[in-house]
C-alpha cells in the first residue's frame, strides 16, 4: 500500500495542525474509513520540517476503505463545462440587459451578519437560513437573498454616492427549503434595484428590463406574464375593517400563501391574528379581484393604490409591454419589507413557481438605521428560467469553441508548437495546444470535439523555414504560412 499526504489544516475543535492521509491499494486514492480503526497520535518532535505537536494518522495495513460520496450536498449543484457554458450564457444576458438600461454592477459577501436577514417574526425566509456562530462568537448566515446586502452597502456609502442609484448584482443565495422543480437550496439570482426614485416610473422600468431579457432569449408574452398589485390595496382593506397596523406584515405573509395552501388554512391563519370572520371573507373576496375597475368599485378611486396601479399600466403601454402584465390583487410577496407596487413573473401554463418577483421597499433602509430613501427592485433566479427554456425547447446548443488547435508532428517539436500557440494567444486567439505526441487521427477527433476552426501543424521541414502548415477545418483548405504572418 502507498500513502498520499493531501492536506495540512486545522479542525474547529483543535488548536494544533492536523495532517490527514489517504490509504490506497490502487492508482485511485480513497478515504480511510472514520468509523473503523483510525487512530491519531501526537508527534512529539518535528518530522519532515513539520511543526511539533502535529497529529498524524498512522497507516493501518488491511484497513477497510470507503469511497466518498461523489454527489454534491442535497439541493446544490456542480457546474461541469457544459453547465458552465449555459450559466455563462444566461449571466451574460443578465449583464447585457442591465448594461442596456444603464445599471452598474455590484457584489456583496456570501457570508453576512445573521441580523441582516432577521426582520419580522413569521417570515418564511427566517426559518430557511443557513446560519451559525463563527469562531469569534458572531452570528453569521449565508445570504438567502441580495436586497438586505444592497441596503447595507447603500447605508455604508451614505452621502458619498449621488442618487438615484441604479445597481445590479448576480450572486449565489442559500435557503434551506423544500425542493421542488426549479427550487434548490442554492441558486444564483439576478437583482436590479433603483434607490432614490419615489415614483412608479422606477417599477415600470424594472419590469421593462425583465421583458427585454425575455425577448432576448426567445420568451414571448404568450409564454410568460406578470401579476401586478400593490401592498397599499391590502393596507386600505385592513384599515377599512379596523385591523391594527401592526398586523399588516403578518397578514401579508399569510396572504402570500394563497396559491400554496388550501383556502381554509388561509382563513384559519388569518383568524389567529384576531381578524373577524366577516373581515376575512371580505378580504378574500377583494383578493380574488382581477381587474382595476372592479377594485375601484370596492376601494373607490381616491386611494394611492388605485392611482399607482393606473399609472403603472399607463407606463406599460409607453414602454411597450402592456400585453405582458395583468392585475391580480392576491399578489403581495412574502417578504415583510415591501410597501407599494409588487409584481411576479409567471409561466402562463402554470407548471412552474414564480419566475421572478419584486416591488417597492421604501422603508427597508430605515429598518437598518439608514436614511428614509425610496427604493424598489426585483430578484430573478437562475433555476426556474432554465426549466422554462427546457419546456419551450429554447435552450441554446453551446459546444466548446476554440479557434485553433496546434499540434507538433514530432516529439522534439513540442517547444516549437508552444511558440506557435503563444504567438496566436498574444494576438487574442484561442488555442488548444496538444501537449503529448498523438497520432493525427486523434488530433482530428479532438478538433471536431472542441469545434476548432483551424488545425495548425508544426512539421520539421516547415519549421526549419520558419513556417507552419494550416488546415481550415470547415473547408479543408490547406496552406503553408510564415509564423510572423499567421493571423
Amino acid at each position: 500500500m502507498r500513502a498520499i499526504q493531501i492536506v495540512t489544516t486545522r479542525l474547529s475543535s483543535c488548536l494544533r495542525p492536523i495532517r490527514f492521509e489517504l490509504v490506497s491499494s490502487s492508482s485511485s486514492p480513497r478515504l480511510l474509513s472514520n468509523s473503523r480503526r483510525l487512530i491519531c497520535t501526537a508527534a512529539a518532535t518535528k518530522s519532515d520540517g513539520g511543526r511539533s505537536g502535529s497529529i498524524v494518522a498512522p497507516l493501518v495495513e488491511n484497513e477497510e476503505v470507503q469511497k466518498i460520496d461523489v454527489n454534491p450536498p442535497k439541493g446544490t449543484r456542480d457546474f461541469a463545462p457544459e453547465d458552465m457554458r449555459l450559466r455563462n450564457w444566461l449571466f451574460n444576458h443578465f449583464k447585457e440587459v442591465s448594461r442596456l438600461f444603464g445599471y452598474e454592477e455590484v457584489d456583496y459577501p456570501v457570508l453576512e451578519t445573521e441580523a441582516l436577514f432577521i426582520r419580522k417574526a413569521g417570515e418564511e425566509i427566517r426559518d430557511q437560513l443557513y446560519c451559525f456562530e463563527d469562531r469569534g462568537k458572531r452570528r453569521v448566515a449565508l445570504r438567502p437573498e441580495l436586497t438586505p446586502s444592497l441596503a447595507r452597502l447603500v447605508i455604508q456609502k451614505g452621502k458619498s454616492v449621488s442618487l438615484p442609484l441604479k445597481w445590479f448584482a448576480i450572486g449565489q443565495c442559500w435557503r434551506y427549503e423544500r425542493m421542488t422543480r426549479g427550487r434548490r437550496r442554492e441558486h444564483y439570482q439576478w437583482n436590479m434595484d433603483i434607490i432614490g426614485v419615489p415614483h412608479v416610473t422606477a417599477e415600470a422600468e424594472l419590469i421593462s428590463a425583465i421583458v427585454t431579457f425575455f425577448k432576448r432569449i426567445g420568451i414571448t408574452a404568450s409564454d410568460v406574464g406578470f401579476k401586478v398589485s400593490s401592498r397599499k390595496v391590502l393596507q386600505e382593506m385592513l384599515r377599512k375593517y379596523g385591523v391594527p397596523e401592526n398586523l399588516f406584515g403578518r397578514v401579508c405573509i399569510i396572504i402570500d400563501k394563497i396559491e400554496k395552501i388550501p383556502v381554509d388554512e388561509i382563513k384559519k391563519e388569518l383568524g389567529s391574528t384576531g381578524i373577524s370572520e366577516d373581515a376575512i371573507e371580505q378580504l378574500l373576496q377583494v383578493l380574488s379581484v382581477k381587474s382595476l375597475d372592479d377594485l375601484e368599485d370596492v376601494l373607490g378611486g381616491a386611494g394611492e393604490a388605485i392611482a399607482d396601479l393606473k399609472q403603472l399600466f399607463s407606463l406599460a403601454e409607453k414602454f411597450g409591454y402592456s400585453e405582458w402584465i395583468q392585475f391580480d390583487a392576491s399578489v403581495v410577496r412574502g417578504l415583510a419589507y415591501y410597501t407599494g407596487i409588487v409584481f411576479e413573473g409567471f409561466d402562463r401554463k402554470g407548471n412552474l413557481r414564480a419566475i421572478c418577483g419584486g416591488g417597492r421597499y421604501d422603508r427597508l433602509l430605515p429598518t437598518y438605521g439608514g436614511d428614509d430613501i425610496p427604493a424598489c427592485g426585483f430578484g430573478f433566479g437562475d433555476a426556474v428560467i432554465v426549466e422554462l427554456l427546457k419546456e419551450k425547447n429554447l435552450l441554446p446548443e453551446l459546444g466548446q469553441e476554440v479557434e485553433n488547435i496546434v499540434c507538433a508532428l514530432e516529439k522534439d517539436l513540442q517547444g516549437a508548437a508552444a511558440t506557435v500557440a503563444t504567438a496566436l494567444r498574444s494576438k487574442g486567439q484561442t488555442v488548444d495546444l496538444v501537449l503529448e505526441s498523438k497520432p493525427l487521427k486523434w488530433v482530428f477527433k479532438r478538433a471536431a470535439r472542441i469545434n476548432a476552426r483551424r488545425l495548425i501543424l508544426v512539421g520539421k521541414t516547415e519549421w526549419e523555414d520558419g513556417s507552419v502548415r494550416v488546415k481550415v477545418l470547415s473547408s479543408g483548405e490547406q496552406f503553408q504560412v510564415k509564423l510572423n504572418d499567421l493571423e
